[in-house]
């Protein structure tokens, strides 16, 4: 069975966040718990990363926020051949996080070369950590598949984002031998929650 990293971002996710249901509820979901989760540097968090990966490889990975830029920056090493596919949910605009805030530095500039696995980018209309033009130039340099949620704020437990099965969902369509498979499998099956999720897929360099 391929199994699931969950991949919270700054200050992990807490108690009633999707991520925590997900992890808990999915019989092959494991989250990945950073050493400090309030200082993050990218070094030891690729790391702690890298590790899981090795004992799980061939995983999808379930990315939110700081978390979905760490995956990014995965794409660049050897561990991202473990990666069978990645679902990156409200990810940060790092640069403009670490000009008010040098803890996250290291993290930025996200890097933008296309992502040697399948993915998808889920962003919302009214996220104060990254616009949806912004999220959406990334999702096009990544060759991902592209969702938006419309005002989701930051897609998490104070944005409505408590059990969110669509996760589930997003994360299944990652997976199978076909590469392709997850720009259209997902659409159908989505629940929507209370938002009217729009799409766009473009194709990656595992596509």
């Amino acid at each position: 069975m391929t199994r699931t990293l969950v991949i919270p971002g700054f200050r992990g996710s807490e108690n009633g966040h999707w991520q925590r249901f997900l992890a808990d509820e999915e019989p092959d979901a494991v989250l990945v718990e950073q050493e400090d989760w309030e200082t993050p540097r990218l070094s030891d968090w690729l790391h702690t990363l890298e590790a899981h990966l090795a004992a799980t490889p061939g995983a999808v990975l379930v990315a939110h926020s700081l978390g979905a830029v760490l995956v990014a920056h995965l794409a660049r090493r050897p561990a991202a051949a473990h990666v069978a596919g990645a679902l990156l949910v409200a990810p940060a605009d790092a640069a403009r996080m670490a000009r008010a805030d040098a803890r996250f530095e290291s993290f930025a500039p996200i890097p933008r070369e296309p992502l040697p696995f399948p993915s998808i980018v889920v962003a919302s209309q009214d996220d104060p950590f990254m616009t949806i033009a912004t999220a959406r130039s990334f999702a096009d340099a990544w060759g991902s598949g592209f969702l938006d949620l419309g005002r989701a704020g930051h897609i998490n437990p104070a944005s409505g984002f408590g059990r969110w099965e669509d996760a589930a969902i997003l994360a299944e369509s990652l997976r199978g031998p076909d590469p392709k498979r997850y720009a259209t499998a997902a659409g159908p099956a989505l629940s929507s929650v209370a938002h009217a999720p729009h799409f766009s897929f473009g194709v990656n360099a595992a596509g």
